[in-house]
C-alpha cells in the first residue's frame, strides 16, 4: 500500500493523558472496530455492553468507548494510565495520528497539534508508520 506520512515530525508520548477524553476545546469519540472491542472484552472478562455502545454511520467502527460522567474520559483510565494498554483499540495505538485517504485514493498520515507529545523524542521515520500499518494488517510501500 502506498501512503505519505510528515516526514519531519518527532512524537514521544508524555503520558498525559489528553488523548483519553474530552478536554474544554473538544469531545473526544473513542470509535471502535469489532476486533477492538472483542479483544478488550476478552482481555477483561468485560461484557462489551459494561464498556462500549453501538454507535452508526462510522464505519469500519461499530462501537464507541463508553466514558464516564461529567470528566469524560475512557472508562480504562485510572490515574492518568491505560489500564488496557496492551488491549487498546486501533484509534488509540494511531494517536495522535490518523490515516485517511486522499482524493488521489493514496492513503496520506495526519498529526494533531493538540498533542503535547508532538515535537518531543525522536524525529519518526517511514518505519513507523509501516509498524501503524501493520496494525490494520496491510503492508506499506
Amino acid at each position: 500500500m502506498s501512503f505519505s506520512y510528515p516526514e519531519d515530525v518527532r512524537f514521544r508520548c508524555i503520558g498525559c493523558g489528553i488523548c483519553c477524553g474530552d478536554t474544554k476545546e473538544r469531545v473526544r469519540r473513542i470509535l471502535l472496530l469489532n476486533a477492538d472491542v472483542e479483544r478488550i472484552a476478552e482481555a477483561t472478562q468485560k461484557s462489551i455492553e459494561e464498556f462500549a455502545k453501538k454507535t452508526r454511520g462510522r464505519e469500519p467502527y461499530v462501537y464507541e468507548m463508553i466514558k464516564t460522567g461529567e470528566e469524560g474520559k475512557c472508562i480504562f483510565l485510572e490515574n492518568e494510565r491505560c489500564t488496557i494498554y496492551p488491549s487498546r483499540p486501533l484509534i488509540c495505538r494511531f494517536y495522535p495520528f490518523e490515516l485517511r485517504v486522499a482524493r488521489n485514493g493514496r492513503r496520506e498520515f495526519l498529526y494533531t497539534s493538540e498533542c503535547p507529545g508532538i515535537g518531543k523524542g525522536k524525529k519518526l521515520t517511514e518505519n513507523y508508520f509501516k509498524k501503524l500499518l501493520r496494525h490494520l494488517g496491510v503492508q506499506g510501500s
